[in-house]
């Protein structure tokens, strides 16, 4: 009798597997709180860029809402150089590979994903087959997991989705996808054997 089909695993890149430069050395970069870089960002250039609706240099040119002038090169240096894995998770994904589980990047993100790579090489785990900025599509939209699950020609019920938004994984539900809400390592492992991954 053949094994039970392996969930494929879609997962959250920023917040999820690797930290966010957004909260804190994207502010601390222009000296300024999380709170006053919210106000003073261009309203809608980053989720433009997430879908590549914008290119870097438009999206840099339009970071702030009043078109202030910043160092750029210095900007993305400081991203680039941001990127670290949350604790245990390269750990983690190894481990998922060795089982044999197929996972793919499911992230909002734009160009700059390619940075990610370069410096972790999450693709030694999983492939960056659903990027905003590939995709043109963002969760929480229905139509982003409506492609991911056409793409790898299986029904919701084949995949878990991890991601550290809420609404996030409520979206996935919609679509019959068992989803993780991310809180830390331990949590995700206890979630991931109860829902027959490991």
């Amino acid at each position: 009798m053949a094994e039970p089909m392996r969930p494929i695993l879609l997962w959250d890149v920023m917040g999820t597997l690797v930290r966010d430069p957004f909260f804190e050395e994207m502010p601390a970069f222009f000296g300024l709180s999380f709170e006053e870089l919210l106000a003073v960002k261009h309203p809608s250039a980053w989720v433009e860029f997430e879908r590549a609706e914008r290119s870097e240099k438009d999206f840099l040119n339009s970071f702030f809402a009043d078109g202030r002038e910043f160092d750029r090169e210095g900007f993305v240096r400081l991203v680039r150089a941001s990127y670290e894995w949350l604790p245990g998770l390269e750990a983690l994904l190894a481990e998922l590979q060795r089982a044999g589980c197929r996972m793919h990047a499911f992230s909002n993100y734009p160009v700059w994903y390619r940075l990610i790579e370069e410096r972790l090489r999450l693709s030694r785990f999983l492939d960056w087959t659903f990027v905003s900025c590939l995709t043109g599509l963002r969760k929480p939209d229905s139509a982003a997991y409506a492609q991911a699950l056409g793409a790898l020609g299986v029904s919701g019920e084949h995949c878990v989705f991890i991601d550290d938004r809420v609404d996030n994984c409520e979206a996935a539900r919609e679509h019959q996808i068992h989803s993780v809400v991310f809180e830390g390592v331990e949590h995700l492992r206890a979630s991931l054997r109860g829902a027959g991954v490991l």
